[in-house]
């Protein structure tokens, strides 16, 4: 018998994913396992578009709500816990969804990261404290001098990965894109099959405009402002939606700008996920959204065409 099969389900926010899984979950006899960097952490809820409840009765769900926000979960401990989950996928005979926009993550899962130094806690926290300072920019800049190479993957708003990167170039004494590029471990056990939302751009972004809308309605700034007296340093206060929330909560922005800078902030997210995800070798691109009837049925015949022959 080969190999099972394993679907990696990508494409930018708003492009239907969640939909689209569930379908093939309930045909196929699969389980979903999110690969989205905020919907790893309890409480937030309303900003990161999660399955809601109902789905996550439909289909069974991994990877959701693992840790505290005042935790951090790096890509390495994100692809340790999915392997982990796949493998018990795999012995009983579940087809595993891997469905979200972090393409680090799904990287992580797939190929593999390099073996970094061992973490300092002291490092971090200096380099934490000059991002706060100075700026997560500034120190971007510093990055760019020592590997530009990992500079140009990291966003210059990101910074617990420009932290993570530093702190590695300073303890490894070379560049993290050097490390990146030796001791991967690919995932071994599975026929890996990549299937890619490709939706009309100006489509979509009516849609990421009408998500933010439905978000802040549904009580995202409450959301956020129990959040902020709750985990008040948490940096997952700063991803897309709750960092504008925030402004908005301390007067720094008025809801007409906040709700606006929220919708730019996830169409700029939207356009590097597919940068990334253009990246990703041999995805199956499908030019719709998940949830119309016509993209299901094609996604469906790729499933099953590359299911393994039993026998």
């Amino acid at each position: 018998m080969s190999e099972p099969l394993l679907v990696a389900l990508l494409g930018p926010t708003a492009s239907g994913k969640t939909a689209l899984s569930l379908v093939l979950a309930e045909r196929f006899s699969g389980e979903i396992l999110n690969c989205d960097s905020v919907a790893v952490y309890r409480d937030f809820e309303i900003g990161t578009a999660k399955p809601s409840a109902a789905h996550r009765r439909r289909v069974p769900h991994h990877l959701l709500d693992l840790l505290p926000p005042n935790e951090v979960m790096t890509a390495g401990d994100y692809a340790r816990r999915a392997r982990e989950v796949v493998e018990d996928l795999k012995r009983r005979q579940k087809l595993p969804l891997v469905v979200g926009g972090t393409g680090f993550y799904l990287r992580a899962l797939l190929e593999g990261l390099f073996t970094g130094p061992q973490r300092s806690e002291e490092l971090r926290e200096r380099l934490r404290a000059i991002g706060a300072g100075k700026g997560s920019a500034y120190l971007h800049r510093v990055l760019a001098r020592i590997d530009r190479a990992a500079s140009q993957r990291i966003h210059p708003h990101d910074l617990p990965k420009i932290v993570r990167a530093l702190e590695v170039c300073l303890l490894a004494r070379q560049p993290m894109s050097k490390l990146w590029q030796a001791g991967r471990e690919p995932l071994h056990g599975f026929r890996i099959l990549r299937i890619g939302l490709d939706p009309d751009r100006e489509l979509l972004y009516q849609r990421i405009n009408q998500r933010a809308l439905q978000m802040f309605a549904e009580g995202l700034v409450a959301e956020t402002e129990r959040l902020m007296q709750k985990y008040p340093n948490s940096p997952v206060l700063n991803s897309l939606g709750y960092k504008q929330a925030g402004q908005l909560l301390r007067g720094e922005l008025a809801m007409e700008a906040a709700l606006s800078a929220a919708a730019q902030g996830h169409r700029n997210y939207a356009k590097r996920q597919m940068t990334w995800f253009r990246r990703e070798p041999g995805v199956h691109w499908l030019e719709g959204f998940g949830d119309d009837p016509l993209i299901e049925s094609q996604a469906i015949r790729l499933v099953a065409a590359h299911l393994p022959e039993e026998g």
